[in-house]
């Protein structure tokens, strides 16, 4: 085994990780087409590459459209509304204001709307700074076509992208209000936190009950949350985290966790929660990913 190859893929994992992840919205499927690449890496002649961060780039990104064209077909299929994996991050990635937005819940959302193309070529421009004839090798097409697909990628996701965020202080002060709220079942207080149209979206899998459409409006996403819990007769009790860059919240029943919750604050309220409690989504609720090496 090569040991130059070796450390670059290593340097280099994070940057190759987001990517996947970007493309995907899976960190299973990510650390799969990590595996992948890894596996197709070491069968090359590094003699016969002249950039090895792009190239290795080139391939995730292949392994990567792959495999999104064989999930988006299941994803049809899924049981209620889809929600990307969440990411508890690391204090660097929310410090980046770029790669903070880039890998909000919220974008990852509107990024399910592009086609498989679309979407890797909008996350290698618009996310990694990639240039086209780099974008146009990894996806197969001309530079002149990548251009144009950039082009309406980027007026699809600008029309669809949740709001500018607060600044990650407000939104702070913003999500701690709103966990104060739900852990002593304050309505009024939830109320307050929450902007008017607030929208709550669960994501049970089939496999945990969650509700099957959006809820939109604060009145009827209070009433959802705190009769949920009132019905069932539980404690719930909150950790705040970092979730994709943002202020988040780990959520415990009786003791045992039962989600994560990414948070969308605009101006001083919460007006998106993106609750997963799929447990397929959880199983990195312990691991803190760390910022992106660009």
């Amino acid at each position: 085994m090569n040991p130059v190859a070796t450390e670059t893929f290593v340097s280099l994992r994070n940057l190759l990780f987001t990517v996947a992840y970007e493309v995907l919205g899976s960190a299973a499927d990510a650390e799969d087409v990590l595996q992948e690449t890894w596996l197709r890496w070491v069968e090359v002649d590094l003699d016969q590459v002249q950039d090895q961060r792009a190239y290795l780039i080139r391939i995730t990104t292949r392994q990567a459209l792959n495999r999104l064209r064989t999930v988006k077909r299941r994803r049809e299929a899924y049981v209620g509304t889809w929600l990307p994996e969440p990411l508890l991050t690391t204090p660097d990635v929310a410090e980046d204001f770029e790669l903070a937005e880039n890998l909000s819940i919220g974008l990852m959302l509107v990024l399910e709307t592009l086609s498989p193309t679309e979407r890797a070529v909008f996350v290698l421009r618009e996310a990694f700074d990639v240039d086209y004839d780099e974008i146009a090798a990894a996806v197969g097409k001309t530079p002149a076509a990548v251009r144009q697909i950039a082009h309406r990628a980027r007026r699809h996701v600008d029309a669809r992208r949740p709001r500018t965020s607060a600044s990650q202080r407000t939104a702070q002060a913003a999500v701690a209000a709103f966990q104060r709220a739900l852990e002593t079942q304050d309505m009024q207080g939830l109320m307050d936190v929450l902007a008017p149209q607030a929208v709550l979206i669960g994501d049970g899998g089939g496999v945990r009950r969650a509700g099957l459409r959006p809820i939109s409006g604060a009145e009827r996403v209070v009433r959802y949350v705190l009769g949920g819990i009132r019905k069932a007769g539980v404690e719930v009790t909150t950790e705040l985290t970092d979730v994709n860059g943002h202020p988040g919240l780990l959520v415990r029943v009786d003791g045992v966790l039962d989600g994560i919750m990414a948070l969308h604050v605009e101006g001083e309220r919460v007006a998106g929660m993106y609750y997963v409690l799929n447990p397929e989504k959880l199983t990195r609720a312990g691991v803190e990913t760390a910022a992106v090496a660009r």
